[in-house]
């Protein structure tokens, strides 16, 4: 497809790239072999506009991620909405499960956002605003991204274990991991069906970031039990405990498999 990622450059945007795929980078491209390369800060509006001008995609995949950046994470998407919009293009925004507070329930893709934390409610305002300027969105909800040895969560466990940082990680906060591949190909996936609308796409195991972490050091032959063990409501930082991602309705719409962490590792 003539498909743009914005964010290319990030873990989820480089395993969206193929051959001849158009990819946009903040600091740096990504040494990946056959993608066109453009340099831009998406929170500037008309540099964001002038680029899908010039380009013209039919696809555009926001992946773009700065987890204490506003203006980014909230301003950036209605950029980016902004400019899809404007060029006609199809649009699969990637939100994250950060846009819930937190309930011993699972939440399916008809709950709306009641974030508890700065990074989640950006999320949501990005959802409001993308849904309004390009009705037909996807709009992907996910949570935890591993796989490939270099997400923040694997190299956190080797930095634990060897002692290069010094931290716990927390029994008490419950997430669904999801492999960075079977992210991308959901995506992708998503990007040329005839769905829109609210997806959640993470998958099928509840772990706590503790038990994660166990699972990451055994695949990788390290000691789990270097893995100090804490409780995020007694040590913090706040933000939500348990929020798990039903992710049934997307299943069904989906060939893709979303594995779940204790497959994948």
């Amino acid at each position: 497809m003539n498909l743009l990622v914005i964010g290319g450059s990030g873990r989820l945007g480089r395993a969206l790239l193929g051959k001849g795929t158009a990819a946009t980078y903040h600091r740096r491209p990504a040494d990946v072999p056959g993608v066109r390369w453009y340099s831009l800060d998406i929170r500037n509006r008309d540099d964001t506009l002038t680029l899908l001008r010039r380009l013209r995609p039919a696809v555009v995949v926001n992946a773009a991620f700065a987890q204490h950046d506003w203006a980014t994470t909230a301003d950036g998407a209605t950029h980016v909405a902004a400019a899809v919009a404007d060029v006609g293009a199809r649009l699969v925004h990637v939100s994250s499960d950060a846009v819930f507070g937190g309930r011993a329930e699972p939440y399916d893709e008809r709950c709306s956002p009641d974030p508890a934390t700065p990074y989640g409610a950006a999320k949501a305002a990005a959802e409001t605003a993308v849904k309004g300027l390009v009705p037909a969105v996807v709009i992907a909800r996910t949570s935890l991204i591993v796989g490939g040895g270099d997400s923040v969560h694997e190299r956190r466990v080797h930095d634990l274990v060897s002692g290069a940082v010094d931290g716990a990680l927390f029994t008490d906060d419950v997430r669904c991991p999801v492999h960075v591949t079977d992210l991308a190909a959901a995506l992708l996936e998503l990007a040329t069906s005839p769905f829109s609308g609210i997806h959640h796409v993470a998958g099928p195991d509840a772990l706590s970031r503790h038990e994660l972490g166990v699972l990451i050091a055994r695949r990788d032959g390290l000691d789990p039990t270097r893995l100090r063990a804490a409780r995020r409501a007694e040590a913090g930082p706040p933000g939500p405990l348990v929020v798990k991602l039903d992710c049934a309705m997307t299943r069904t719409r989906l060939s893709t498999r979303l594995r779940g962490a204790r497959e994948f590792l």
